[in-house]
């Protein structure tokens, strides 16, 4: 039966209402890191990420894409990715100071690139993954340790350590780096029930142990590019030295096409 014209404009609507919740939830973060509610904070990017990911999912499953939605969610995620994961940074470990105030900036600008990638993505991609470590995966991995540790002990060391690793997860989501997306993963495919019971058991783990299996998911999936990047070099160099012999040594170059962006 043919859909009237109400029941197409609450199909549009529903998932840009996810990417308002997105938003809100990205200016919550600031405005909790403002005033030192560090816990609060990183939860709240938790939350933008949850329905950062449905949004776009709800979007391709009812056939409601549009331009207006796509460019509206990558400005919602700049504001939920960049600068709310980057104040949250500065207030936890980075600031006061010149150096901190450099890394949170440089942090924001690298989660702009990242998006801005998205959005000039090539069509002849390979959905199964996409390049660079996704902005919003960069700022779960940092919300995600503030959410377990908010308190740090006074050390420069630590302090030193922190910034260290603010740093990397910038490089990480401008470089050249794969990640699985699992945009392949298609939930309207009647085999789809065979991932139910994995999710669910994800998310019990994560309600009854979020501080020990958050910063543990989040930290496979910041690993699992770098693996995959040493895996493919591996490949090339083997390739490499087989060359003489005949051998292929073309490896298969991977398009940009981010799922989480």
């Amino acid at each position: 039966m043919p859909k009237t014209r109400h029941q197409r404009r609450g199909i549009y609507l529903l998932p840009t209402l996810f990417t308002v919740g997105n938003l809100f939830c990205g200016f919550s973060s600031v405005v909790f890191s403002s005033i030192d509610r560090l816990e609060t904070a990183a939860l709240m990017i938790l939350v933008a990420a949850v329905l950062d990911g449905l949004d776009g999912r709800i979007a391709r499953l009812t056939g409601s894409t549009s331009a207006f939605g796509i460019e509206f969610d990558s400005l919602a995620d700049i504001v939920s990715f960049g600068v709310a994961p980057a104040m949250l940074a500065f207030h936890w470990s980075l600031g006061p100071g010149r150096i901190g105030w450099s890394l949170a900036f440089l942090f924001v600008v690298s989660a702009a690139m990242r998006l801005a990638r998205f959005n000039i993505k090539t069509s002849a991609s390979d959905k199964r993954f996409f390049i660079g470590l996704p902005a919003p995966m960069g700022g779960c991995v940092l919300a995600s340790l503030v959410f377990t540790f908010p308190e740090l002990p006074d050390s420069r060391w630590v302090a030193i350590g922190l910034a260290v690793f603010v740093l990397c997860i910038a490089i990480l989501m401008v470089s050249r780096v794969r990640y699985r997306s699992f945009r392949d993963l298609d939930l309207r495919n009647r085999r789809s029930y065979i991932f139910v019971l994995p999710i669910a058991a994800v998310l019990v783990a994560i309600v009854m142990r979020p501080k020990i299996v958050l910063p543990v998911l989040c930290g496979a999936y910041l690993l699992s590019g770098l693996v995959l990047y040493l895996r493919d070099r591996r490949s090339l160099r083997a390739g490499s030295r087989a060359a003489p012999e005949g051998r292929s040594t073309a490896v298969p170059e991977v398009a940009d096409e981010p799922a989480l962006r």
